[in-house]
This record gives structure tokens, sequence and C-alpha cells, in this order.
């Protein structure tokens, strides 16, 4: 089969992934085998890729929203859930091994002995992978491959977001960065009669946001024209985060959707006081997986995609490092 490998981590104009070609992966117990036709290409992939974040072990192969037909089942796989012939969706939360408190508690994706797709075992950017039966996500058949890909990270960590932003639906959202991720949310916060204002630096995301039903547009520096009930930061940029803050209302709540960032700055207590609410966004539950994927299929949420042979991976992280698109890559990969 073939598969985009990680050997080294190294900057994306550099186009670090190597085509090789590896036998199949066998299932093991509560495992199943996706034959892969679409993988989207995510911020995090970018990150693993240039060393940002770094897997225990190289090579790797990378990708984390994937789409597949199931071709192979180990043993002990529930045959109510997943059956050979199926489709299934592979998010960034691979599995969790052994006992965790969290996972009792409904918050496997905090667990420590968590396992991640494409960072601890081998991810979409390849004809074949392995996926735990038990975290793997059903499609709904309203959603197509294609538009399935985005869902699995940019959707469903983006649908904990506003969660964890505690959004009610009539409240005004801010949402900062405008690419993969936001451009789903909107369209969340637009079915529940929320007033959205994007801020964004770059002048194809703005078009995008306004097509996509945006009350304002501007950038981080400007002030929108009324203080915000919730926003979720997307852009991995730690100086956003006390400028945000000063465009909510008292009692208001900022999460950071970011597995990395840059360091956040110093700043005055004035800007969390009057009990603002600021939290990061670690990740995401099955339960979230499922819960979006059934909303998602409901309003119907639309992904802007942008296709890329699977040869042509080093090339999609290098167009998605330097924003040279709308919405998200996806690669074709069968």
């Amino acid at each position: 089969m073939r598969a985009m490998r990680l050997y080294e981590h190294k900057q994306a104009e550099d186009h670090p992934l190597r085509l090789e070609d590896l036998p199949a992966p066998e299932p093991a117990a509560g495992q199943v085998r996706l034959k892969i036709k679409f993988c989207g290409v995510c911020h995090t992939d970018l990150h693993t890729v240039e060393g940002d974040i770094h897997p225990p072990n190289l090579p790797i192969t990378p990708g984390h929203q994937v789409v597949g037909v199931i071709d192979a089942l180990g043993e002990d796989v529930d045959a109510d859930k997943f059956g050979v012939g199926d489709r299934a969706g592979v998010p960034w939360l691979f599995d969790v091994e052994g006992d965790c408190e969290f996972r009792d508690m409904g918050l496997e994706n905090l667990c420590p002995n968590a396992r991640f797709t494409g960072f601890h075992l081998d991810g979409g950017y390849a004809d074949f992978m392995l996926a735990s039966a038990d975290y793997a996500l059903a499609i709904p058949e309203a959603i197509t491959d294609e538009q399935a890909a985005p869902l699995l990270c940019a959707g469903i960590v983006g649908f904990r977001s506003l969660r964890l932003a505690d959004l009610q639906p009539g409240e005004r959202l801010g949402l900062v960065g405008f690419g993969a991720s936001a451009h789903l949310m909107i369209q969340v916060a637009r079915y529940w009669d929320c007033e959205v204002y994007v801020f964004t630096r770059s002048e194809e995301h703005r078009r995008h946001a306004w097509e996509l039903g945006a009350a304002w547009v501007g950038a981080a520096e400007d002030e929108p024209p009324r203080p915000l009930d919730r926003a979720v930061i997307f852009a991995p940029a730690g100086h956003l985060v006390p400028k945000i803050l000063a465009k909510l209302r008292p009692a208001g709540t900022l999460a950071l959707n970011a597995i990395h960032m840059t360091p956040i700055p110093a700043m005055e207590y004035d800007l969390v006081y009057y009990e603002r609410t600021l939290r990061s966004v670690a990740n995401a539950t099955y339960r979230d997986g499922v819960e979006f994927l059934e909303l998602a299929a409901k309003i119907p949420v639309q992904s802007t995609i942008n296709l890329y042979d699977l040869e042509d991976a080093n090339q999609a992280l290098d167009d998605l490092k330097h924003s040279r698109f709308n919405g998200e890559a996806v690669l074709r990969v069968s």
C-alpha cells in the first residue's frame, strides 16, 4: 500500500513526507482495517510535521480525519456496530489504553494514556489504516465521504469548543481565525440563531465569512459593534488572547481551540475580572463525535473542501500553512 511517511521534522515548505510502499496492516483484537477513501489535512498534522508537537516515535503516517470502508475485522469486534463493507470515520482520539478515571467521567480526551491517530499510531495519509472499533465513528448516510473528512476533527473539536465556550442559542459569538474549523462552526452557530463576528486578517477568509452569514468581519485589533458573549480562538497565536478577552462582556467565556499555541503574554487582571472565563479545549470525546455528526447531517453542515491527491500531501500542508485556500484540504486516496 502507499503511505506518506514522516521521518524527520521539517518545515512544510521543505516537503518532509516521503511516499513509500508498505504492507497493509492486519487488525488486532478490537480493531478494524479501513480502505481509505479520503483524509482531511489538519493544522495538527502541520504541527506534527514541523515539530511543534512530537510523536513518541518516527517514522509515522499522519492524518486523523479519515473516511473509509471497513475491509477486515479483528477478533472481538461488536458485529452490531461494524461489519465488513461499512463506512467509518477515524478522528484524532484513537483509543485509551487501560483504566482511566477521566474515561469513567466521560472525559477520555483527558486520559494520560490516550492515544491519537497519526501521532501515536499510523494515520490516514495511506491506502489502509487500523482503527479501534470502540472509537471509530459511523458516518450518517446524508454526509458524503469527501464532506465527512473535515467534520472528523475541524468539526468535532470545533463543536466541543462551542460547548466549552458555554454558547447558548441567540448569543453573540466571536470566531478568531477563519479556517477549517471556524467555517464549520459558523454554520452551527447560525443554526442556533447566534450572531457571529469573525476576526481574520485574510481577505479571502473575510469574503468566505460574509458568504456564510457573519454579521461583522474585521481584524483582532478592531472593535466589533457590540461586546461578545462567547468567543473561540482557532489561530495558534497566544498574543490574541488578551485582545479577545478585552472584547468579552462580563461573565463571558473565551475558549482556545489549539493543540499548540505560542506563549500568552502577561496581561492585566481586569481582562479576566468580572467573572470572565478563559479555558482550553483538549481534543474531543467519542460522544462529541457522535452528537456532532448527527447535528451536521441535520443542519446540514457543508464543508468547503480543496481536493489533493495522496501524493500531493506535502503541497497540501504547505498551502495550509500559508492560507492559500478557504475551508480545508482533503486528500483523495481512493
